[in-house]
C-alpha cells in the first residue's frame, strides 16, 4: 500500500492539481479505509460498494459533520478514479455513493470596529508583534486564506503597486490589491522586524517565524489565538477573509469582482456573502427601527 499511496499522492498533485493539504487529507482517509478493511482480509483495491457504505456508516456514527463526510466521499471518488486511470481496477465501487447535501451556514463576520480592535490589540514592540500586525492586516486587506499568507514569497509581492499575486486552491492564480494601511505595516515589518527574524541566511518567504523560517499555518493559528484571547473578540483567522468579502459587498462591490478577489471557482460560493449582508441589514433594521 505504501507504493500505492505515493502513486495516489502524485496523481492528486499533478493530474488533479490538488493542494498539498488536500492530498494529505485524502491520503489519511485512504489509510483509515485500509485499517477498516484489514480485519476482513480486504484492501481498498478489492473493496466493493457494500464495504465502502459500511465504512461511511462507521465514520458517520462518530458524529462527524456533513462537511467532513463530504470530504471522505470525495476522497473515495478520487481514489477509485485513480485506480481506473492506472488500470488497477476495472470498476468503480464508489460510483453509487453520492456526496452528502451541504448546509449553507452563514459565515461569521466581524464589523470594521471589531477588526480594528483585534489588530490594535497586537503588541508591536517586538519583531514578532510587528510581523503579526503586518500579517493580519494583509490577510484582511486581501481576503487571504491562511495557507496563502503562510506561503507568500517575495516573487508574489509588489509593494509599489500594492498588489499580491496569490496562488489559491489548485494553484489558481489571482491578483489582489491591498490598501495603504496594509502597505504601511508591511513596510515597517520588512524594514524593522524581518531583518531581526532572518537567522538562516536569505529566505524567500515574506513572513518568518521565531526560528527564521517561513511561518506555518499552525504558527499563524497559534499567534491568532493569543491575539484573540487578548482582544476578547470571538473570531478565527478565516473570519478576516469572510469579513473582507462582506465589507466589499456592503460597500457596493459587485459579486463577480468579489469572486475574483477571493479566488472562488464557482460564483455560488461567493453568493453566501450576500446572505451575510442581508442578515446584517436585518440586524440594523431591528436595532434602529424596533417598531413592528
Amino acid at each position: 500500500m505504501s507504493i500505492l499511496v505515493r502513486r495516489f499522492q502524485a496523481y492528486l498533485l499533478s493530474n488533479r492539481r490538488r493542494s498539498v493539504l488536500t492530498a494529505d487529507v485524502y491520503i489519511r482517509e485512504l489509510e483509515m479505509l485500509e485499517s477498516f478493511l484489514a480485519p476482513q482480509g480486504k484492501t481498498p483495491l478489492d473493496a466493493v460498494g457494500e464495504d465502502l457504505l459500511a465504512y461511511l456508516v462507521a465514520r458517520a456514527q462518530a458524529g462527524l459533520q456533513r462537511t467532513t463526510m463530504a470530504r471522505i466521499v470525495a476522497s473515495l471518488h478520487s481514489f477509485y478514479r485513480f485506480c481506473l486511470s492506472e488500470k488497477l481496477r476495472s470498476d468503480d465501487p464508489s460510483i453509487q455513493i453520492r456526496t452528502p447535501r451541504q448546509d449553507r451556514n452563514i459565515p461569521d463576520v466581524l464589523d470594521s470596529e471589531s477588526i480594528e480592535h483585534v489588530l490594535d490589540s497586537i503588541d508591536i514592540s517586538t519583531p514578532n508583534g510587528l510581523r503579526d500586525r503586518a500579517l493580519f492586516e494583509l490577510i484582511y486587506s486581501c481576503g487571504l486564506r491562511i495557507s496563502e499568507a503562510a506561503g507568500l514569497t517575495f516573487q508574489q509581492l509588489y509593494l509599489e503597486e500594492k498588489l499580491l499575486r496569490v496562488f489559491g486552491k489548485r494553484r489558481k492564480e489571482r491578483l489582489v490589491p491591498f490598501g495603504e494601511e496594509a502597505l504601511s505595516w508591511m513596510v515597517r515589518y520588512l524594514t524593522e522586524a524581518r531583518p531581526l527574524l532572518e537567522k538562516h541566511g536569505k529566505s524567500d518567504f515574506v513572513f518568518l517565524n521565531q526560528e527564521g523560517r517561513g511561518i506555518t499555518r499552525k504558527g499563524i493559528w497559534k499567534r491568532f489565538s493569543q491575539i484573540r484571547a487578548k482582544s476578547g473578540v470571538k473570531a478565527k483567522v478565516h473570519t478576516f477573509r469572510h469579513s473582507f468579502a462582506t465589507h466589499l459587498l456592503a460597500g457596493g462591490a459587485d459579486l463577480r469582482t468579489v469572486q475574483e478577489l477571493l479566488g472562488h471557482a464557482d460564483i455560488a460560493t461567493t453568493q453566501i456573502y450576500t446572505h451575510v449582508d442581508e442578515a446584517s441589514l436585518g440586524m440594523y433594521h431591528k436595532e434602529y427601527f424596533p417598531r413592528k
